[in-house]
C-alpha cells in the first residue's frame, strides 16, 4: 500500500513539475528557463528535480507532451464546433503567444533527429499520431466534399506538418510572419475550387 501511495505522490509531482516548466518556458523562454529555475519553482534541488526524470532532454520533451495534452483538450472541448484541420490552424495561431515553447519545439526536434537522442521516441511518435489524425480528418473531408478529391491524404497531412514546423522557424526569426495565415492558405490550397473554406482564412476563437 505504501509503495502505491509513494508512485501516486510520484506521478503527482511529476506532474506538478511539468506544469510548472510549461508556465516557466513560456514566460520566459526556453532560453532563460535553467534545470535550476524549473527546480526552484517547484521547491526541488537540481538534483531533486531530475531524480523524475532521465535527463534534462527528457524533461524537455515531456513539458512539450504535456503541451500537446493542452492542445488536445482544447480541441476536445471545441470539436463540436471546428474541424481538426481549423483546431490546427487555430492552435498555430496560439503558438505567436508563447515564443518560448516554440523555440523549445524547434531546437529539440532539431536535436532529436538523432535516434539516439532521449527525445527521439516522443517526436517520432509525435509525427506518426499527428499524420494518422490529420490524414483521417482530411479523408473523411474529401468525403464531404469539403476537400480536393485528387490529393493524397497522407501526403497532404505530411506537408501541413512540414509547413508548420517550418513556419515556426522562420517565425521565431522574423516575428512578423504571420502563422496561422500562412497555414490557412495551405488549407486553402487543398479546398476544392470554389469552395468557401471557413478552415482557410483566419477567424477569430
Amino acid at each position: 500500500m505504501a509503495r502505491r501511495g509513494s508512485y501516486a505522490k510520484g506521478v503527482a509531482k511529476r506532474e506538478e513539475i511539468l506544469t510548472a516548466a510549461l508556465e516557466v518556458i513560456a514566460r520566459h523562454g526556453y532560453g532563460r528557463a535553467s534545470v535550476r529555475e524549473l527546480a526552484e519553482a517547484v521547491g526541488l534541488s537540481q538534483a531533486g528535480l531530475l531524480h523524475y526524470f532521465s535527463s534534462k532532454e527528457e524533461l524537455f520533451a515531456e513539458v512539450l507532451r504535456k503541451r500537446d495534452d493542452v492542445d488536445r483538450a482544447r480541441f476536445e472541448r471545441d470539436a463540436d464546433e471546428v474541424s481538426m484541420v481549423e483546431g490546427f490552424r487555430r492552435t498555430i495561431e496560439r503558438n505567436a503567444d508563447v515564443p518560448g515553447l516554440v523555440q523549445l519545439y524547434t531546437r529539440l526536434s532539431a536535436e532529436a533527429t538523432d535516434p539516439a537522442h532521449p527525445a527521439h521516441a516522443f517526436f517520432a511518435e509525435r509525427t506518426r499520431t499527428f499524420r494518422g489524425l490529420v490524414a483521417g480528418e482530411i479523408r473523411r473531408s474529401q468525403a464531404d466534399g469539403g476537400a480536393r478529391a485528387d490529393l493524397d491524404p497522407d501526403r497532404a497531412a505530411m506537408l501541413l506538418l512540414a509547413a508548420a514546423d517550418g513556419l515556426q522557424t522562420q517565425w521565431l526569426m522574423d516575428p512578423t510572419v504571420d502563422m496561422a495565415e500562412h497555414i490557412g492558405l495551405l488549407l486553402q490550397l487543398m479546398a476544392p475550387d470554389g469552395a468557401d473554406d471557413a478552415a482557410a482564412s483566419p477567424s477569430d476563437d
